[in-house]
């Protein structure tokens, strides 16, 4: 194998299938890139077994088709020492040492049989779905959703974002039993309807490769089974399997007290008051009335306390609830509306957060937060 490519074009591939690398891979081959080289394309792929990144890069300049494996941390930690420059790399098939030049320089690492690398799953043709979400579509949906994902190893369903599609279009809802999190997103799917739990990491690493797409992701997937084909990416990972809980339930209908507030300004009371909350519970006080908030938080281990008060349209019976303010504060801080509506029927149910514009918004977006006990 020998090609010539730009260290900066590399270095951005590599940095992006990079990420899926597990820290503790249970097999040595795993610590390693694939690199293939046919025609003028480079695949480079990277794996944890659960989920595989297969990136791709036009080569103008190849001399020798070929397929080695190439140590993950010793090439990245290479590359990220370059401006960006042409960078000539020759492997040697016999020895399986990689030799990497430039124009004043050059560096030898050893590489090793490309053959043992581990093939991604494949998908069951009689079980298989297939449609395609707009890059924006599926990147808002993760975006807004994944910071409500659990990390509960007795719950796994939990641990993942659920994708539930019907014919109107996709619904992408997280919970960790404290906050819920629901994105409808209306679009064409084809006639499918199905669902699945895609898991927070393989999530993680499509939310960030989904900002360098702007065209249609296909989607494909079984029982098991994703695949995600992106222009230049494609993700492959093992599904969460189970049964996803019944998030509709949990959801209050009758919420007689509408509270109407600027959500900037809401959110920044937060984090102020929040500084003297008992750093074990983080725990603030909302005391709402007809035109304000009262917003309070101690610490009585250290003597201090914190209130704020602030305007608001207020609809309904006086009420004072408790929130645990870092959740609170992941709440206001993932709704983009300069206001937010808090729909609340009482100190011991959940608040409904949902997002106020002026403008008809492409996601309906509904948002849970369960209250916490107020100590008298």
């Amino acid at each position: 194998m020998k090609f010539i490519v730009s260290s900066a074009s590399l270095l951005n591939l590599l940095q992006s299938t990079g990420k899926v690398i597990s820290s503790k891979n249970t097999l040595p081959i795993l610590d390693y890139f694939l690199f293939e080289l046919s025609g003028n394309e480079l695949k480079i792929t990277a794996s944890d077994l659960e989920t595989t990144i297969e990136g791709r890069l036009e080569i103008e300049n190849v001399e020798k088709e070929g397929i080695i494996a190439i140590p993950a941390r010793r090439v990245l930690d290479t590359l990220r020492e370059f401006s960006d420059q042409p960078l000539t790399f020759e492997a040697n098939e016999n020895t399986w040492e990689v030799s990497i030049s430039w124009k004043s320089g050059k560096l030898v690492i050893p590489g090793t049989s490309g053959l043992s690398y581990p093939k991604p799953a494949a998908l069951d043709d009689t079980e298989k779905n297939e449609l395609s979400i707009s890059s924006e579509d599926l990147r808002a949906g993760i975006e807004k959703s994944i910071f409500a994902t659990a990390e509960d190893e007795m719950r796994p369903v939990m641990n993942g974002i659920f994708i539930n599609i019907t014919e109107d279009g996709f619904t992408f809802v997280a919970t960790d039993a404290h906050k819920l999190v629901r994105c409808g997103i209306k679009d064409e799917t084809n006639g499918v309807v199905s669902s699945f739990i895609l898991p927070k990491k393989p999530a993680n690493l499509l939310k960030n490769i989904l900002g360098k797409e702007d065209a249609e992701i296909k989607m494909e997937f079984d029982k098991r089974n994703v695949i995600f084909t992106l222009q230049k990416y494609i993700l492959i990972c093992r599904l969460i399997e189970g049964t996803y809980p019944n998030y509709n339930a949990v959801i209050p209908t009758n919420n007689p007290n509408k509270l109407l507030v600027d959500r900037v300004e809401l959110l920044n009371s937060i984090r102020r008051v929040a500084v003297c909350s008992n750093p074990a519970t983080n725990l603030i006080k909302l005391d709402i009335n007809n035109e304000c908030i009262k917003l309070t938080a101690q610490d009585i281990d250290y003597s201090v306390s914190a209130e704020e008060s602030m305007q608001c349209q207020y609809d309904g019976e006086p009420l004072v609830i408790g929130f645990k303010s870092t959740f609170l504060t992941e709440i206001l801080a993932n709704i983009e509306t300069e206001q937010v509506v808090v729909e609340l029927a009482d100190s011991t149910r959940g608040g409904v957060f949902m997002p106020v514009s002026d403008v008809e918004c492409k996601y309906d977006i509904l948002m849970l937060l369960m209250p916490m006990i107020i100590n008298s």
